[in-house]
């Protein structure tokens, strides 16, 4: 896997990971206020590693200068959804990889 593109597929937006890379400017109570480094989530290849991953957001990002600290990975598993149901058969939304990427300090792929 060469392409990083092909490792890194989407920014992925929910409530949860919009709370996570507002921890950042927190500043509600001091445990809080220690998380100076951003945090972003990535959907990601189910069989891309941690360094891959890492690598692929750097080059990604290569023209604001990012540097990746770590990167923590879930697999979400797969789940029968409620909608989508055909013929009496319910639907399943399939698995996917998402990858939790903390920058270093003083680095943002936001442009604020």
């Amino acid at each position: 896997m060469n392409d990083p593109y092909a490792i890194v597929k989407a920014r992925y937006v929910t409530e949860k990971s919009g709370v996570i890379e507002g921890l950042v400017n927190a500043n509600s109570n001091p445990s809080l206020a220690r998380c100076n480094a951003p945090k972003y989530v990535f959907l990601v290849d189910m069989k891309a590693n941690k360094e891959q991953i890492r690598l692929a957001v750097e080059a990604i990002y290569k023209e604001k200068d990012v540097k990746v600290a770590s990167v923590n990975t879930l697999i979400m598993k797969a789940k029968v959804a409620k909608r989508g149901r055909r013929r009496g058969r319910p639907g399943v939304k399939a698995a996917f990889k998402k990858a939790i990427v903390t920058m270093e300090p003083g680095n943002t792929l936001d442009n604020v």
